[in-house]
């Protein structure tokens, strides 16, 4: 579409006018100054539908003006936000021109815009800068959601691939971060939007029944609402009443939630009661009016008025009994809660002066998220944080109290555990019990809205990796995972103790690097392990320092499931073979399990020609006793593509998706491919073996390394029977 002199007046007009309607007060000098540079700085561009670049800040600063209506400011830095990023233009030149907070709110959408991208979700410094982007000024974000919502209307001009990128990334973040800001009308929509090229076929499945039941859902609406509006203009209440507007992702989630059909979903109709009134009482007049002509059901009664959600949004919900027996939830509220309910901040801008520093909600929140960051230990793995950060967007909220009648909000699900922590973190680390409603409950009780929750404590009681499992809180993970750490290190300190006593006991030193090569080859990850295990008991120091000698080893067992050696017989060619021997049948030996790389050795056997031995297996060691002369000098041949199968032995914590993790580490190092898995549980850790195919030691090693590095994991080591 080409831009003309005539085009450009009439798209300027238009934004000024939604300006004027909208807004406070409008700069109309400025507007028109950034509006006439996003054109020119843009000029040049084309975006992937053919229309010109400069559309899409246009579009973006509409939005901010007529959807989420701000400020005047925040409408400049719209049509100036791409500016930066791709043009010429400067931060400085933008602060010059305009002035610095235009260039702060520019800088920081600029910030964010490198966010969320793809699988770097998941690095934690990001949101780091997205924090302190969004506290400087909270119209950072909101400019950025107007930028978003653009992106996805317009979604349909990139690539496959794009689209379910971006798509996720909306659903993910985006969506629920518009809802913890109060951006309900964008939040519908970018779910919408997201579920849309993430599931298409599910999505005109559900819109086309909805189109199709339209005209019988109106009709039976404006029967419902019939007598309403009779009985509220009987009482002189000016209002406005309609259906509520269904939205395709809900619609989808609470059919997969609760495994119901569209039809049964659709079933429940929605009627919102909006009164142009600004006292809260006259939304409960207007419930004793409908709860008098329709029967209501009392454990379907939500009141949001008197306990709002914690981004402010406010509501009677209430579901009635209409006519042929259906039910229907009643939403009532005032204009201003409608506002805020669909524009969030955005609606408050309306409602109260200077926000940015004043929203007592909001400051809070966002003294939570960077809580999260700053407060986060060194041992806490980004996904971590996510998890945490992620979680408090998303779930949903149950409202409980103190003995003192004081309101907690908590993440549903949450325990008396979380609640503890809540509180003050040396009541977490000392809960011992909890009275919910006065009966004394285990911790790990999954608490509900209404709850009286009495915690008791004791100076003897002390967090356990157990609580780990079942508490839901950032707050709570944390200050359990960091007593934990602090735990650890005191053990770590005791085996160090108690080793360096039985050096001096036995007057022997033992320098820096040989204790680091002792920790490896006893198959610990570092010396750190290697003191906690003698804390432990789990090593025999004696042994170590002051070995006797053994009694001769008997061969190990065999696995009791397929052993990880290869066990068919391979033709001559492959392992090369010195002197008379060549010819000779040849397999791999089940106990040490060789793969190239390893230092081998034949042995010649009776029956079973040369078993290929690790030069250090203990079995082979041990048959030495007894026949020297039956070795076979042997080499690996060159790398001719084949695999071996090898076992790693793998011991952690316990945790949800800890096997996926695993899983994925392996095989997305050079596609290997994972032969067989055992793993056994027991007190929150995990101990197990992993059979995978390599092509040689420093394939497995690579594995092993990359295995060390997972959150939660302990120790990796390759695995063989003799261990």
């Amino acid at each position: 579409m080409e831009v003309t002199e005539q085009k450009y007046q009439d798209l300027l007009a238009q934004l000024i006018n939604s300006c004027k309607v909208n807004l406070p007060k409008v700069n109309q000098t400025l507007i028109e100054k950034a509006f006439n540079l996003s054109f020119e700085a843009h000029k040049n561009d084309i975006r992937a539908s053919g229309d010109p670049y400069f559309l899409h800040p246009l579009a973006v600063a509409n939005i901010v003006a007529s959807e989420i209506p701000l400020d005047d400011i925040s409408v400049i830095s719209a049509l100036l936000h791409d500016v930066v990023e791709d043009t010429e233009f400067d931060l400085e030149f933008i602060s010059k021109e305009f002035s610095d907070e235009v260039a702060e709110i520019v800088n920081g959408v600029t910030k964010i815009s490198g966010v969320f991208s793809g699988h770097e979700i998941t690095q934690a410094e990001n949101y780091r800068k997205l924090l302190l982007s969004m506290v400087k000024d909270v119209r950072v974000i909101l400019v950025k959601f107007a930028d978003r919502l653009h992106n996805m209307r317009t979604l349909e001009y990139v690539p496959p691939e794009k689209q379910r990128r971006i798509s996720l990334e909306t659903l993910e973040i985006y969506a629920p971060f518009a809802n913890r800001f109060g951006l309900g009308r964008v939040k519908w929509e970018l779910e919408d939007l997201s579920f849309k090229y993430l599931n298409r076929e599910a999505y005109e499945e559900i819109a086309k029944k909805i189109k199709n039941k339209r005209k019988e859902r109106e009709a039976f609406i404006n029967k419902f609402i019939a007598p309403v509006i009779s009985k509220l203009k009987e009482h002189d209440i000016d209002f406005e009443i309609g259906g509520r507007p269904k939205h395709i992702y809900s619609i989808y989630k609470k059919m997969v939630k609760q495994n119901l059909s569209f039809e049964q979903i659709f079933d429940l109709l929605a009627v919102r009661i909006i009164l142009e009134s600004n006292d809260p009482n006259e939304c409960f007049y207007v419930l004793g009016v409908i709860n008098q002509l329709y029967k209501p059901i009392s454990d379907r009664f939500k009141d949001y008025i008197s306990i709002p959600k914690k981004n402010n949004y406010q509501s009677i919900h209430n579901t009635v009994i209409g006519q042929e027996g259906k039910l229907v939830e009643v939403q009532i509220r005032t204009r201003k809660m409608h506002e805020i309910a669909e524009k969030g901040v955005a609606a408050h801008w309306k409602y109260k002066e200077n926000l940015l520093h004043s929203d007592t909600e909001l400051e809070e929140w966002v003294n939570w998220i960077r809580d999260i960051f700053e407060n986060a230990s060194h041992n806490e793995a980004t996904k971590e944080i996510l998890a945490s950060f992620k979680l408090n967007l998303y779930q949903d909220e149950i409202y409980v109290f103190t003995p003192k009648g004081d309101l907690k909000r908590l993440p549903i699900y949450s325990t008396p555990v979380d609640f503890a922590f809540e509180i003050h973190s040396n009541v977490g680390y000392h809960c011992i019990g909890a009275k919910v409603n006065g009966k004394i409950v285990p911790l790990d009780t999954e608490l509900h809205s209404g709850d009286q929750v009495d915690i008791i404590t004791s100076k003897n009681q002390h967090p356990n990796r157990s609580w780990m499992q079942f508490v839901q809180t950032h707050k709570a993970k944390s200050n359990i995972r960091k007593y934990l750490n602090r735990e650890e290190e005191k053990v770590v300190e005791l085996g160090e103790e108690v080793w360096e006593k039985k050096l001096k006991k036995l007057k022997q030193s033992f320098p820096k690097d040989e204790l680091n090569k002792l920790a490896r080859k006893l198959k610990y990850d570092s010396p750190k392990h290697f003191f906690a295990a003698i804390a432990k008991n789990q090593v025999d120091l004696d042994s170590i320092l002051n070995p006797v000698e053994q009694k001769e080893e008997q061969p190990a067992p065999e696995l009791e499931y397929e052993s990880f050696a290869t066990l068919a017989r391979t033709t001559t060619g492959n392992i090369i073979f010195q002197g008379e021997h060549k010819g000779f049948e040849y397999s791999f030996a089940k106990c040490c399990s060789p793969i190239p790389g390893d230092p081998i050795v034949g042995y010649i056997t009776i029956g079973e020609g040369i078993k290929i031995h690790r030069k250090d297996c203990k079995n082979l060691i041990n048959m030495l006793k007894h026949g020297e002369h039956k070795l076979v000098p042997v080499n690996w041949p060159n790398s001719n593509g084949s695999q071996f199968v090898a076992g790693i032995k793998i011991r952690g914590e316990d945790s949800p998706g800890a096997l996926n993790e695993i899983s994925n580490s392996i095989t997305h190092y050079q596609n290997t491919n994972i032969k067989s898995v055992n793993i056994n549980t027991s007190d929150s850790m995990f101990d197990g073996t992993v059979a995978v195919y390599v092509k040689d030691i420093e394939h497995l090693n690579r594995l092993i390394e990359r295995l060390k590095k997972l959150q939660g994991i302990f120790s990796v080591s390759r695995f063989d029977v003799n261990n």
